[in-house]
């Protein structure tokens, strides 16, 4: 006999649970819980399979019904219900994931889980979150390429023309990851190549004449800021490390024993492990360091709390309160000086310096067969290196 609304609200619970049926497969499943489910038996391909219909009162007599009757046209046809509702689900998915900002946060997602070090990822949510702002709600099989250039003539137009060629790189990369997984078809930043300005390549500030960086190492060895900064700045200069490398260093990292600091790949922008060799001067200054930061993990803690790393701001504001402007010298400047002193030297195999520099081959060919680290020169070099600023320094 067919249920009616009223026979099933008078259902009542029991210790286990049982099923009350309707007709042509349909039936209420009533849970120990209370809870009434319905439920549609069917049989495909000489199996017999269930379809879960919905929970009554939310899903009608008649609406169960009506499912009921959709369920066993779709098997006339050959098509297994069960499975139709899976692969909506699945497509329902996907559509909760087909806006631009989704898409970035799953392109992010990504990225992070393969190593990226945070540094890189906080310049690329900041980047993404500008495009965020203008297009993230936007389905993005639908943003078109004047929509995108809009978002960044909004950049370029406050003179920064340089980000806004690295959005659109980074937008193009979280096209291109929605067209790999289906959601979009082409990347409409690759037609944008062209529509920005250009901007003038300005390589950052270095001193690379001998005279003028003798007096840069004098001011740093009178600087009268915090200490750590000032040790920071010598090991700057002596290593020649670009400076996230060694403000987000470890004390794990380093054995002092051997004159060895080993930086891991991931924190490298290379994405390479790294081994600097140390100087007599550089193990003096660490063992000064570690007086002052050992009990911390990190080499160069925040002043704010030691389970910071030193602010990316520190080491250039002491260049400028010596007197250094941005124009002048900067933190990274110091790669540029060790690496034109090195090369007029004529003294060293130009490989060796560029590997002291932790620079990768752009050619393909070259860097499969230019393998080695040139350890044995770049340790000669690091002491001859420490030896000329030693003596640059004296030098009024």
């Amino acid at each position: 006999m067919p249920l009616s609304d009223t026979a099933i609200r008078n259902l009542k619970p029991r210790e286990k649970p049982y099923k009350v049926a309707d007709f042509d497969g349909l039936f209420v499943l009533v849970k120990p819980s209370g809870s009434r489910l319905w439920q549609f038996k069917y049989r495909i391909g000489g199996k017999e399979k269930l379809l879960s219909i919905g929970p009554y009162p939310e899903t009608s007599l008649a609406q169960a019904r009506a499912k009921r009757d959709a369920a066993r046209s779709m098997v006339a046809n050959g098509i297994d219900p069960s499975e139709a509702k899976q692969e909506q689900k699945r497509r329902s998915q996907v559509q909760d994931r087909v806006t631009f900002a989704a898409q970035a946060r799953e392109y992010l997602d990504k990225i992070r889980r393969e190593g990226r070090a945070d540094m890189t990822m906080r310049k690329l949510e900041w980047l993404l979150g500008m495009a965020i702002d203008d297009l993230g709600e936007r389905p993005i099989a639908d943003i078109s390429a004047p929509e995108v250039l809009r978002c960044l003539r909004k950049v370029e137009a406050r003179g920064t023309h340089e980000t806004a060629r690295r959005l659109r790189s980074t937008m193009g990369t979280v096209f291109r990851f929605a067209v790999a997984s289906g959601i979009a078809t082409p990347d409409p930043t690759y037609a944008l190549r062209d529509a920005l300005v250009r901007p003038k390549a300005s390589p950052r500030a270095a001193i690379v004449e001998p005279v003028e960086l003798g007096k840069l190492l004098r001011a740093i060895a009178g600087y009268n800021g915090q200490a750590v900064t000032k040790i920071a700045l010598e090991l700057l200069a002596l290593l020649v490390p670009r400076p996230g490398e060694l403000r987000q260093a470890r004390w794990s990292e380093f054995d002092l024993a051997a004159a060895v600091w080993s930086v891991p790949a991931e924190r490298m922008k290379m994405r390479r492990p790294h081994r600097v060799p140390l100087p007599d001067r550089a193990l003096t200054l660490l063992k000064d360091l570690k007086a002052l930061t050992g009990h911390t993990e990190f080499v160069l803690p925040s002043l704010v709390s030691v389970k910071r790393v030193m602010s990316e701001n520190t080491l250039n504001t002491a260049l400028r309160r010596m007197g250094y402007g941005a124009e002048e010298m900067t933190a990274h400047g110091f790669r540029a000086t060790f690496s034109t002193l090195a090369n007029e030297s004529g003294l060293w195999n130009p490989d060796a310096i560029e590997r002291a520099l932790a620079h990768v081959e752009a050619n393909d060919v070259r860097r499969a067969y230019a393998r080695g680290e040139h350890w044995e020169e770049r340790v000669r070099m690091a002491a001859w290196w420490a030896d000329k600023l030693e003596a640059l320094a004296g030098s009024p």
